[in-house]
């Protein structure tokens, strides 16, 4: 099944994260063909029931562009971590139905990913139908990169189209060793979101402010470094801001803070200031003696935090300084909540700045880029999130991204 597929005379409609042309399932002929789909259905589930469809609903656009150009579409995808282990826990069969309703479209359920089974089944469908194949992590080989593994899955089509941007951080067999041995090209999904990151730090409209919150600096290292050399502003928040308030030598209380990382702190301020690149940490904070919903609370400067108290949020004085800067922004790249918006009313700061954004956005102001961990879940709770112009959901590919890592998944589209 291995024929060549032919390039259209389309030209090549992507860029790379680092600003490089790559092929999409626009610039290869697909009628007729058998096409290999990397998906990423690794989607939260609590029973039975899935809990949150965006995955599978950001998909849609490429199954449908495949089948209205007259593809087999076999779908390939990982579930949880089964080790290698075939652990019927982590089976895919129970997607089979969902993808059927939420995609309108036939969809089978091979009870492997590899094999004469897998083959005949595949063989079988119609043009325009889809097979949904077992979880590919109940092979070892296939987290291993396993050259044989991935030549076994290639055997599968003719054409291997990588949509799992998520799992691009990955070298594993069907995210990076199966683009060896058949035409590979990106799905919509991965172009836009490649197209969407390119937009916010390889080539964005300056001045450019990038928001980086969470709880340690610890975990935010790499990308603290590759980001200020490439900004204007960097707004920092959570508990992450208490370590640089306590490296420039202010009390913190008791506030979280990494007091063994003041020194690291120090060398990021030195780096900004040489980059000219303005940290804006907070100005005034809002402090707690206890944490919890509604607790009693005030707001001091960041310099006079109490003793006994934690910093848990902005205070207004912050907001309104980092929505001053922010107006003069085209670009804004999101990670990270600015304060503990899990418990109202200490998400106000959060919400507020997220508005800001949301609303320069709609206003075509800025281009907005967020994603990574607790991200989409404070931008979501500040009702900002469909505001915004992408939303990444790829959680450790966009980290890795953001510390300006080669992903191994977007690579090996550049093989072919």
């Amino acid at each position: 099944m291995h024929e060549a597929a032919r390039k259209t005379e389309a030209g090549v409609n992507g860029k790379t994260e680092k600003g490089l042309a790559f092929p999409t399932i626009r610039d290869i002929e697909l009628n007729g063909k058998t096409v290999l789909v990397r998906a990423d259905l690794n989607v939260p589930k609590h029973n039975t029931q899935i809990t949150d469809h965006t995955r599978i609903d950001r998909l849609k656009p490429t199954i449908d562009f495949l089948r209205e150009n007259n593809a087999k579409i076999v779908v390939i995808s990982h579930f949880g971590r089964p080790d290698g282990e075939h652990n019927p826990q982590m089976s895919l069969a129970f997607l089979a139905a969902v993808l059927e309703k939420r995609w309108n479209a036939p969809v089978s359920f091979a009870p492997d990913c590899i094999g004469a089974l897998t083959k005949g089944i595949i063989e079988r469908a119609n043009l325009g139908d889809i097979v949904l194949l077992e979880n590919v992590r109940f092979y070892k080989e296939e987290e291993q990169n396993d050259k044989d593994f991935a030549a076994k899955l290639a055997d599968l089509g003719d054409i291997y189209v990588n949509d799992a941007f998520s799992a691009a951080h990955r070298a594993h067999a069907s995210t990076e060793g199966i683009a060896a041995y058949l035409p590979a090209v990106a799905g919509l999904l991965m172009e836009e979101e490649l197209n969407a990151l390119s937009a916010a730090l390889v080539a964005p409209q300056k001045p450019v402010m990038a928001f980086t919150g969470g709880s340690k600096i610890s975990t935010k290292l790499k990308v603290l470094d590759n980001l200020i050399p490439k900004v204007d502003f960097l707004v920092l928040g959570g508990a992450m801001a208490n370590t640089f308030l306590f490296a420039q030598g202010k009390s913190v209380g008791v506030s979280m803070c990494e007091s063994n990382m003041a020194e690291e702190a120090r060398k990021i301020l030195d780096l900004a200031q040489k980059s000219g690149c303005e940290i804006i940490l907070p100005r005034d904070v809002v402090v707690v003696r206890e944490l919890k919903e509604n607790a009693q609370h005030q707001t001091v400067d960041s310099a006079a935090i109490p003793a006994d108290m934690s910093a848990i949020d902005l205070g207004p004085r912050s907001v309104e300084y980092i929505c001053e800067k922010l107006a003069t922004c085209h670009t804004v790249l999101w990670n990270g909540p600015l304060g503990v918006f899990e418990i109202k009313p200490f998400d106000k700061g959060t919400n507020a700045v997220a508005e800001a954004v949301a609303k320069r956005t709609n206003a075509r102001q800025c281009v907005s880029v967020a994603g990574g961990g607790d991200t989409v879940a404070a931008l979501e709770n500040a009702g900002a999130a469909d505001r915004f112009t992408y939303i990444s959901t790829a959680g450790g590919a966009f980290l890795e991204w953001l510390e300006g890592h080669t992903l191994p998944g977007v690579q090996a589209l550049l093989k072919n």
